[in-house]
């Protein structure tokens, strides 16, 4: 009819989308209640959140290739304590304490002065907290391999790329004191006795220590055999 207009149909309204902080952030809220309420953590708030370190654990923060090296010479004794990696560093946990032992233990092992990369972190340092298993698609215990999350590239859902993720993560009645490593005089005790815990923490550094040296040799070798200036080392 003359006179009325036609009346404009509104555009098509898309779905709303949270805003890629406001997503990590309620990913980051139920992490942190993960570790808070499961494991009895304590967290710092943050995108991603952190955990405190020094009170339930510490942390030996190694490269990641000699890391994983150091896991499969120790084996089954490696199946008794949360590990996790970061941008080609792997964080393994140990008993609260252990950092104010390293220096000591590096000098009395004879691998003081090396500059090996090998760092702890003690009372008053934080650690990016990896995502909860659920939300990582972690896969089951592997000590010396990587789960799905723990490949570059490949975080998981509503993980960001270089986050932290757990190569094994912590569970209920494992991340208790006594499954991590320590200094031991009469070996770890596991669930089946003495000597069926992780590793006890002078043994863990040698080994630790033991790999970034082969390494490091071996990648030496490596570039000298490719400049032809000598021959690659050789490794049992």
């Amino acid at each position: 009819m003359a006179g009325l207009r036609s009346a404009a149909l509104p555009a098509p309204r898309r779905p709303a989308v949270p805003a890629r902080g406001e997503s990590e952030g309620r990913h980051g809220d139920r992490t942190r209640l993960w570790y808070e309420n499961v494991l009895g953590w304590p967290t710092v708030p943050g995108v991603p959140p952190r955990l405190v370190v020094g009170v339930r654990f510490d942390v030996l923060d190694v490269p990641a290739e000699a890391g994983r090296a150091a896991l499969e010479r120790l084996g089954g004794a490696a199946r008794g304590f949360p590990v996790a990696l970061q941008e080609g560093r792997m964080r393994l946990l140990v008993a609260a304490g252990g950092a104010d032992e390293l220096p000591g233990l590096l000098e009395w092992l004879e691998w003081g002065g090396l500059g090996l990369g090998l760092r702890a972190l003690g009372e008053g340092s934080l650690m990016d907290a990896p995502a909860a298993p659920w939300a990582a698609g972690a896969g089951p215990d592997a000590p010396c391999g990587l789960p799905a999350a723990g490949r570059p590239g490949d975080e998981g859902p509503g993980i960001s790329r270089g986050a932290a993720v757990w190569l094994r993560p912590p569970e209920p009645g494992r991340e208790a004191e006594s499954s991590l490593p320590a200094l031991s005089a009469m070996g770890t005790r596991g669930s089946r006795g003495v000597g069926d815990g992780p590793p006890d923490l002078v043994r863990l550094v040698n080994t630790v220590a033991t790999q970034i040296l082969r390494v490091r040799l071996r990648r030496a070798g490596a570039g000298a055999a490719a400049r032809g200036t000598g021959q690659p080392l050789a490794f049992s």
